[in-house]
């Protein structure tokens, strides 16, 4: 029995190449697309604009914020959203949530919540005297009373322009400075 001899005409397949480049491509699309979720829904960035939270941010610096299931938290550092304001976003020190009272002598420079002089060694300047000399207010439902750290020139919640904070309004609490590098640090 002989074998028969049978030629076999290689043909080049056309999409060999296709193949190739996509699966090169893919482990790329696969983190462009994690990367994309991580700082759509996960981790955010935001740009410090003024001097209102000075010495614990500066001007000019970048700062991580997360914002997943993010509850807002008396003391948090957080970015606000804001449509009354010439700055789109703001970053300010979250002072009382809602349900708490609050209240602020401007005397003394003394900030209580639910009757509790709070410690805040992050205040870097006094208040400015206010007409009234004390402010009291319980902070409503789904509302967030915030302050700069620097009081004496922060625009916050004691503004009228600013206000109570909505909420919805929170981005995210700051976590870390990222930029300028030589105040690379976490904020807790």
């Amino acid at each position: 029995m002989g074998l028969s001899k049978t030629k076999y005409k290689i043909t080049p397949n056309k999409n060999r190449l296709a193949v190739n480049i996509f699966d090169f491509f893919k482990p790329i699309i696969f983190v462009f697309a994690l990367v994309s979720i991580v700082f759509t829904f996960i981790i955010r960035d935001a740009n410090v604009v003024g001097n209102s939270m000075t010495e614990t941010l500066h001007n000019g610096d970048k700062v991580l914020i997360t914002s997943m299931m993010y509850t807002p938290a008396s003391g948090d550092i957080v970015a606000i959203n804001t449509e009354n304001l010439k700055q789109k976003r703001i970053i300010k020190r979250v002072i009382a949530t809602e349900g708490q009272m609050l209240t602020i002598n401007y005397e003394s420079g003394e900030v209580s919540v639910d009757g509790i002089i709070i410690d805040e060694p992050y205040v870097s300047s006094q208040m400015k005297k206010a007409e009234n000399a004390k402010m009291s207010i319980v902070i409503p439902q789904g509302s967030i009373f915030v302050m700069g750290d620097n009081r004496y020139i922060s625009l916050d919640s004691r503004d009228e322009k600013v206000g109570l904070i909505s909420v919805d309004d929170v981005i995210g609490k700051a976590q870390f400075v990222f930029f300028p590098f030589d105040r690379i640090r976490y904020l807790y």
